[in-house]
């Protein structure tokens, strides 16, 4: 509850070995982007595979006149890290890992 009063609505993490409170967290908080032991750093719109971020919206519906379907579809991103202490600068170099990005449903 005081997150999804408080919070940014961006991107909330949670740090926990307790995966049934990394769960609820993540069901719960009412946030674009809610990670589980990821650093925040990787909510941005090129790390998720779409280019250049235009722009940042905070807002459940942000869209202004007339738009497409596009423009009225909002998503939700979920993060889990294994623990071996990935870090932003870790995908990003000559010898930089490689983002898999897998559809949920």
């Amino acid at each position: 509850a005081h997150i999804n009063k408080y919070g940014p609505r961006h991107t909330d993490c949670i740090v926990t070995k307790d995966a049934g409170a990394a769960a609820t967290f993540q069901s719960q908080v009412d946030a674009a982007g809610v990670y589980w032991n990821c650093s925040t750093r990787f909510a941005d719109g090129f790390r998720y595979g779409f280019g250049a971020e235009v722009g940042i919206s905070t807002s459940m519906m942000p869209p202004r006149g007339p738009v497409g379907l596009e423009g009225l579809v909002t998503y939700r991103y979920k993060m889990v890290g294994d623990g071996s202490g990935h870090m932003v600068k870790d995908f990003a170099g000559d010898n930089a890992k490689v983002y898999t990005h897998k559809d949920l449903l």
